[in-house]
């Protein structure tokens, strides 16, 4: 991502030499101290997340010519099953590429495999490949370049529910956000389940996954980009400005934005509400919050 020396984000000022209205300085902003804590702050929806989505969502690939063969077209493999203890041959092969790819890895009992395998033959191994390919984080950088804006980003942590991760991409793309990143690890990867619930915007916006979602979060704020984390204690969503480079962070229904992520943020921002319960669907809430920064930015 080098486009720090050359970019001129279109109407809107350098933050270099500018300070953004309503936002901290990074250096000496306001410490995560007065927000409730994380175990027991009210979260946006008391209910946990729904139930992982069945591994049948996935692409699967059984036996060790087929995982063999699809590393090395690059298909991208989400998970990757081993026969707990298999180490020899293929299977030391394989491992290898998956090492390579930064797949994750379950080694389990051959009782899971036979339980998880439509043909019978696995071989002491299956796979699970994505139902669309990922982008890359600058793929969505230089989708905003070609636009002429400045970036907009959802940046999502813990979304383990295919249904919620298929409504934010639908959402994002009619708010007008260039792409949307997720984690390898506890999030729900691109299955055929998300796909149907984006309703097609899956097409259009690009989804990139990577390793460390914080890392990520530290290298888009040399573009230039700030953070918002989305939390029931924060700033009203009103009082804040989503305009500019901006990256908007959401976190899953049960758990919330993880400490460690919501550090690197650099402002919080809320949905006022009045009604009788406190809590919204994850999706619901990064739906509002996408097209109020929407309504912010086309100067509405």
């Amino acid at each position: 991502m080098k486009y720090q020396d050359d970019k001129k984000w279109d109407n809107n000022p350098d933050r270099y030499n500018k300070k953004w209205d309503n936002r901290p300085d990074r250096n000496n902003k306001k410490e995560w101290n007065n927000k409730p804590d994380r175990d027991n702050k009210k979260e946006w929806d008391s209910k946990p997340d729904g139930d992982r989505e069945g591994e049948g969502n996935f692409t699967a690939l059984e036996g060790k010519n087929a995982v063999t063969e699809a590393f090395r077209a690059g298909k991208t493999i989400d998970k990757l099953f081993i026969l707990d203890g298999a180490r020899e041959g293929a299977i030391s092969s394989i491992l290898r590429e998956a090492k390579k790819q930064d797949t994750i890895v379950s080694f389990v009992k051959k009782e899971r495999l036979d339980s998880m395998s439509q043909t019978g033959n696995h071989q002491g191994v299956i796979a699970y490949a994505a139902a669309y390919e990922y982008a890359e984080v600058s793929d969505i950088l230089e989708a905003a370049r070609a636009k002429g804006e400045a970036p907009f980003i959802i940046l999502l942590d813990g979304i383990e529910d295919p249904h919620n991760l298929g409504a934010i991409i639908r959402s994002a793309n009619l708010a007008g956000a260039h792409g949307v990143i997720i984690p390898k690890r506890r999030a729900v990867g691109l299955t055929a389940t998300v796909a149907r619930t984006s309703a097609g915007a899956l097409n259009f916006t690009p989804v990139a996954k990577v390793t460390n979602l914080t890392a990520t979060m530290e290298e888009l704020k040399k573009e230039g980009m700030w953070f918002a984390c989305a939390e029931m204690g924060g700033q009203s969503m009103y009082e804040c400005n989503l305009t500019g480079p901006l990256g908007l962070v959401i976190g899953s229904e049960g758990e919330g934005v993880s400490r460690l992520v919501k550090e690197h943020c650099d402002f919080t921002a809320s949905i006022p509400m009045k009604g009788d319960i406190d809590s919204l669907n994850a999706s619901v809430a990064a739906g509002i919050l996408m097209f109020e920064a929407s309504r912010q930015r086309r100067g509405l």
